[in-house]
């Protein structure tokens, strides 16, 4: 339990019913689904890249990076440089296309409904199988940020790990169940910007606090000599190339990401992406590099090791700070515990209202009922997710990675042929995404050899092999697939 925590008690309050409040205006500007589900395609370059990022980086970036930062040293770096170079592909090559093509594609508000617009899939299947991985994969990915929340609120009230979990839980529930999208964006903006300040402002105060970055060097040198090597594990061995491509393979999991692409599809206009481009991959690049920091600063400043090292971030906080400036810098975990949280329960929500509600069982209903069914599939995944994130061993990283693997394979290459392949048909955008779907589930609980590659790397693989595979083996796409690309594409 954190000292002091009156302070820390009166800043998580006041912080949650800011939250709430924006969730409130929101609820006011929501009328129907695209409103709940994209917010119109109302965002500009700023919310969009920081959502994005907020959105993407979660309570693994002050939690998760760190502890691995602090348990591996410059091997971490690796994870860094994959993920940033995906940040900044995903933005170049996917966000223009993707929301000219959705736009044109019956305006789709889900990656489901695109698909299936898409390839002018009338069977429905393409969409239930989306749907299918999108809710599989994200009751692990939500997990992983409660699990961080439950942590948080652990440390710093001395609460039960359960009921900190149930509270967590509660404070992301209450403003995604009725602000939908808008609220999330919005939030997403403060929740952005609050990261990237305590990610900078906490390594520095540390690092100077230990005698400066000279001082942090020879203290994780005395530790472990090893921690100063990005070719050497922590325990002496090299790091081979199975282990570099598996963190470096992070980068590829952007291209699937379903809350992410929805801010992409968000945006105003086309003419707002280079400058959102340019700010999502500086907020990024200093999140991260802040991010490392703190981890390395931990090895330094702690002499006794820490046992969960995913916890650096909060007792550097608790150590270096006024009770009140370290209720700022710890709600800014809870800003990237909610922000992607958030994010996922909606687009979760929307895959059962949409792409399973609306598509096989009420094709008439009202958007009215939809966002209502939406609001309803909130709570009810964010109870399954709460379920999952009671074990107090789980590692956020862990979930992390699992799911990230789950949507970078199935949706990645799926995605990318789609918006630039017109060759493609639905029967190879269904290989594609149980392929790549199937493979990380089947290839994460093996192990030895190559099996310890990263599972979103032969998922990635796999699942480009059998898109075109099956798209050759079955003839050209229908003649108005293929000429609304054309149209779509400009071409």
């Amino acid at each position: 339990m954190i000292e002091g925590n009156i302070g820390v008690s009166l800043t998580f309050i006041f912080y949650i019913l800011l939250m709430l409040g924006v969730g409130y205006v929101a609820y006011r500007r929501t009328s129907n689904l695209s409103d709940y589900i994209l917010g119109g395609r109302s965002l500009g370059p700023l919310p969009s890249a920081l959502s994005a990022g907020a959105s993407d980086m979660s309570g693994w970036l002050l939690l998760g990076l760190p502890g691995y930062a602090y348990a591996a040293g410059y091997e971490a770096v690796w994870i860094a440089i994959g993920l940033l170079a995906g940040t900044w592909l995903n933005w170049l090559f996917v966000a223009r296309r993707l929301r000219t093509y959705s736009l044109a594609a019956g305006d789709s508000l889900t990656l489901p409904s695109f698909f299936e617009n898409r390839f002018h899939d009338t069977s429905r299947i393409l969409r239930v199988v989306s749907a299918f991985f999108i809710l599989l994969f994200f009751l692990f990915y939500t997990s992983s940020g409660l699990v961080a929340g439950g942590k948080l609120f652990e440390t710093v009230f001395g609460l039960d790990y359960t009921t900190a979990v149930v509270i967590g839980t509660l404070a992301v529930v209450s403003y995604t169940f009725f602000g939908g999208f808008l609220a999330v964006a919005w939030t997403d903006v403060i929740q952005g910007l609050l990261m990237f300040a305590a990610l900078l402002l906490v390594p520095i105060i540390a690092i100077n606090a230990d005698g400066g970055w000279g001082a942090t060097k020879a203290a994780m040198e005395a530790k472990n000599p090893e921690f100063l090597s990005a070719l050497t594990s922590s325990d002496g061995s090299p790091m081979t190339v199975i282990a570099i491509l598996s963190l470096l393979g992070w980068g590829l999991g952007y291209f699937g990401q379903p809350h992410i692409l929805a801010r992409f599809k968000a945006i105003r206009s086309e003419a707002d992406i280079p400058a959102a481009r340019r700010i999502a991959v500086i907020w990024s690049a200093l999140g991260l590099f802040g991010a490392l920091l703190v981890g390395f600063a931990a090895i330094g400043y702690f002499e006794t090791p820490l046992e969960d090292g995913e916890r650096a971030f909060i007792l550097l906080v608790d150590a270096l700070f006024h009770p009140v400036i370290a209720g700022i810098l710890l709600a800014a975990i809870l800003a990237a515990i909610m922000s992607t949280a958030d994010s996922q329960l909606l687009v979760s929500s929307s895959a059962l209202a949409e792409d399973f509600y609306k598509a096989l069982f009420r094709r008439e209903a009202s958007q009215g009922e939809l966002v209502w069914v939406g609001r309803l599939a909130v709570v009810g995944i964010a109870v399954i997710a709460c379920a999952l994130a009671f074990d107090p061993d789980s590692k956020v990283l862990e979930l992390v990675s699992y799911a990230w693997a789950g949507f970078g394979a199935a949706f990645g290459p799926a995605l990318i042929l789609s918006l630039y392949w017109k060759r493609m048909t639905r029967a190879g955008a269904v290989a594609g995404i149980v392929v790549g779907g199937a493979t990380v589930v089947i290839w994460g609980n093996m192990s030895g050899g190559i099996l310890d590659l990263y599972e979103i790397i032969p998922g990635f693989i796999l699942a480009t092999i059998a898109i075109v595979a099956v798209s050759l083996a079955g003839g050209e796409p229908p003649k108005e697939t293929q000429d609304a690309f054309d149209q779509a594409m400009g071409s």
